[in-house]
């Protein structure tokens, strides 16, 4: 059995969906549904048991017996989260229990970390340094610090012995794709855009606030969620070189950029409305980022990541445009 925590949320339901692919049913997905829809996005899949978060540790020592692998993706997301209390539970303290779980059973631990704990990218974007060049990163946001944390934690404990027989934190940029309805304001513009796009109605980027650069310059690593999956699965099946990587495409694109390959998937230029960024986030909101990539390649992922438009064009024509966009 395959343990998918985060399984009905954004990257865990397309990890979910490949993993069918691959012919595998045997998940144990583990989430909080709530009252909303995001039930959907596990509503094609084919699964073994649902098991709430709550329950996950219990779970384990009745049945981890049967457990291949942990996928980790289950976390509080938001950047804009404020209590700490909940977010050391749930993002640092779980995570430091699994992971303590999966060293003492020896099976492997795939993790999701995030791009938010290199900050403001001053320190730069590199995976490779080690836990001496993480200590240098400052995070701007709980979330970001929290992901940090771990990701400190679990270099010093594999510096110590004590890890996994095989593990990998992923430091995910900016993904977008299907399955990401239930995330409200969290949403990639791409999801948050695409019915004003299409209808021709105005949408809102923010203005630039840095003399350095224009209006919807501002730049991300945007990378498709199905590219993100094709290498976490193929972290976990080489089954070595353990360790942080950095998940994005290594190429920096802007808003601009974004918004213009949404309104060709479209059929229609956007019509854009450039705001003030509001002064609660100024000072943590991000200009660039970009992956390096040299860890992952050096691994021995040499698999493409899809460009830009193509990833744009795939997600509005087989996902956003259908009437079922689930994936």
């Amino acid at each position: 059995m395959l343990v998918v925590t985060g399984a009905a949320g954004f990257i865990g339901s397309v990890l979910a969906a490949a993993l069918n692919e691959a012919g595998r049913s045997d998940l144990v997905m583990v989430d909080r549904f709530g009252h909303d829809e995001k039930w959907r996005n596990i509503a094609k899949r084919d699964f073994f048991e649902i098991v709430p978060v709550e329950g996950l540790h219990s779970w384990l020592e009745r049945f981890g017996g049967d457990v291949e692998a942990i996928f980790h993706l289950g976390a509080i997301s938001a950047t804009t989260f404020t209590d700490a209390d909940e977010i050391i539970a749930n993002n640092l303290n779980y995570s430091i229990a699994l992971w303590r779980w999966c060293a003492a059973a020896q099976r492997p631990l795939i993790y999701a970390s995030s791009a938010a704990t290199y900050g403001d990218g001053t320190a730069g974007f590199d995976d490779a340094g080690g836990i001496d060049a993480f200590k240098r990163l400052r995070p701007m946001n709980l979330y970001g610090w929290s992901k940090h944390a771990f990701d400190l934690w679990a270099l010093r404990q594999a510096a110590a012995g004590a890890a996994p027989p095989h593990w990998a934190g992923l430091k995910f940029f900016n993904v977008f794709g299907p399955n990401e309805h239930h995330k409200g304001d969290m949403m990639s513009l791409v999801a948050k855009n695409y019915r004003k796009v299409a209808a021709g109605e105005t949408i809102r980027l923010f203005k630039s606030h840095r003399p350095d650069y224009r209006d919807g310059e501002q730049r991300r690593d945007f990378v498709y969620v199905k590219d993100c999956v094709a290498a976490m699965l193929w972290l976990w099946r080489q089954g070595r070189d353990s360790g942080i990587y950095n998940i994005g495409t290594g190429e920096a694109r802007s808003f601009l950029d974004l918004m213009n390959a949404l309104g060709a998937a479209c059929g229609r230029a956007p019509n854009i409305e450039f705001v003030d960024i509001p002064p609660e986030i100024r000072p943590n909101y991000q200009y660039f980022t970009e992956a390096k990539l040299t860890r992952l390649r050096q691994a021995g992922y040499n698999a493409p990541f899809t460009p830009l438009e193509a990833a744009v064009t795939d997600l509005v024509t087989h996902h956003l445009a259908q009437s079922d966009p689930y994936l």
